[in-house]
């Protein structure tokens, strides 16, 4: 059984309610060990500070699993099935659970696992290798849990395809854990049907942590032009079909989520338009989606004069490290810009960044410059984050965001602005 003995003032961000412990922070590993193990954790003078899974091959060298287990034997069935239970009594708390986040990894405190729910299937991805070992028990142990709520669970799917996994010494890995079946699963949002492809979809099929975000623009989009970009499968879009838009319009590059999106309206009963089809006159919803790089297409409907009462911008992560944040607030600069310039008089942009490491600060400061460019006066009519079953883990003394928290379960950030003439 293996000791990680932590160096001379290092340590402090688990000491202050972290969950990673970097490979420079150690000083010595005493004892025996295979990688992925669950190992006990000292500081420099001996004095016990928890249980953790070890891996050298990774710069994140110790994934936390409990400050006040100080014996690995005691992560057993009994801890796995609490930390299970804890994670879906909290989701019942906070949450509409016919499809959410079960499982947020380290503020679930169940470092490097994610367990998404869509109704009744279970969608999987595990990328360390600590974690990995204990999948099957986390899986079994949330299958019994949710029997216990009357909830069957009909197949579970493992998406743990992301490349990282190499940097924890596994090969991505992707299908089903268990018996085979129908992938494409409908849910319900907000009222609003989708079918979500947990096999071939993005990540792991839907991005759940938007949900009340797209609540939260229905009453802006009734009777209005609205332009989804960065549509994906058009959960925005449709949200703001279902309010009562007059006009929608979805644009993304991917061909496969355009025609996932096009089936998602057909789903709901809304009309698809042609492109060179006005809006219905019986007043119904009309709803097209395009097939577009948005960097391209903004300033084509700029020139054109297109305007829209409310212009959504969702784009993927521009950075998806430290390093390229600032080559990431040139992208969003741009964007923003060209939204800006194509919201009317009055109406509203709804902008968001999902990079952890795109801080809120320079988020602002990047949309008040595209702003400034655009000649618009912003006036914030909101500002929110992910949905609470993406629940964000503070460390004592830290904001979320902060640079000494890596680790941090913060990533989305999410604003409402109206939008006016600077000069009005």
């Amino acid at each position: 059984m293996a000791t990680v003995v932590l160096k001379k003032g290092e340590g402090r961000t688990i000491k202050a309610g972290g969950a990673w412990i970097y490979d420079n922070e150690i000083d010595r590993i005493e004892g025996n060990f295979e990688q992925g193990d669950i190992v006990r954790i000292q500081d420099f003078d001996g004095w016990p500070m928890g249980v953790g899974f070890l891996n050298t091959r990774s710069k994140i060298a110790v994934r936390m699993l409990s400050r006040g287990i100080h014996d690995p034997a005691g992560v057993d069935d009994a801890f796995i099935m609490k930390r299970v239970r804890d994670a879906w009594e909290y989701r019942k708390a906070t949450v509409d659970t016919s499809s959410c986040r079960v499982i947020f990894g380290e503020a679930d405190l169940l470092p490097g696992l994610v367990i998404d729910k869509f109704e009744d299937v279970l969608v999987v991805e595990s990328l360390a290798l600590g974690i990995d070992r204990l999948k099957m028990k986390i899986l079994a142990a949330l299958k019994e849990v949710l029997a216990g709520d009357g909830i069957r669970v009909r197949g579970i799917y493992e998406r743990s395809d992301a490349p990282v996994r190499r940097k924890e010494g596994m090969e991505p890995a992707k299908g089903f854990i268990g018996e085979p079946f129908d992938t494409e699963v409908e849910i319900v949002e907000n009222g609003v049907r989708f079918l979500v492809d947990v096999a071939d979809g993005q990540k792991t099929g839907f991005f759940l942590d938007q949900k009340y975000n797209r609540r939260a623009i229905r009453s802006l989009c009734k009777g209005a032009r609205v332009l989804d970009c960065f549509t994906h499968t058009g959960a925005f879009a449709l949200n703001a079909a279902a309010a009562g838009a007059r006009e929608v319009t979805g644009v993304d590059a991917s061909e496969l989520a355009i025609e996932q999106a096009r089936k998602n309206a057909r789903l709901n009963g809304f009309k698809l338009r042609e492109d060179d089809r006005a809006p219905e006159a019986d007043g119904t919803p009309s709803v097209q989606f395009q097939v577009a790089d948005v960097f391209e297409l903004l300033p084509e409907l700029e020139a054109a004069g297109e305007t829209y009462g409310v212009v959504i911008l969702d784009p993927p992560a521009f950075t998806k490290s430290r390093e390229a944040t600032k080559k990431a607030a040139k992208g969003y600069r741009e964007i923003n810009y060209r939204g800006l310039k194509l919201v009317r008089e009055g109406g509203f942009l709804v902008t968001c960044s999902c990079s952890h490491f795109m801080p809120q600060a320079l988020l602002e400061k990047t949309i008040q410059e595209a702003a400034r460019s655009a000649h618009k006066r912003l006036r914030q009519v909101e500002f929110r984050t992910q949905s609470a079953d993406h629940p964000i883990l503070w460390s004592t003394g830290n904001m979320p965001g902060s640079k000494d928290n890596d680790e941090n379960s913060y990533y989305l950030k999410f604003y409402i602005f109206q939008v006016t003439d600077q000069f009005s």
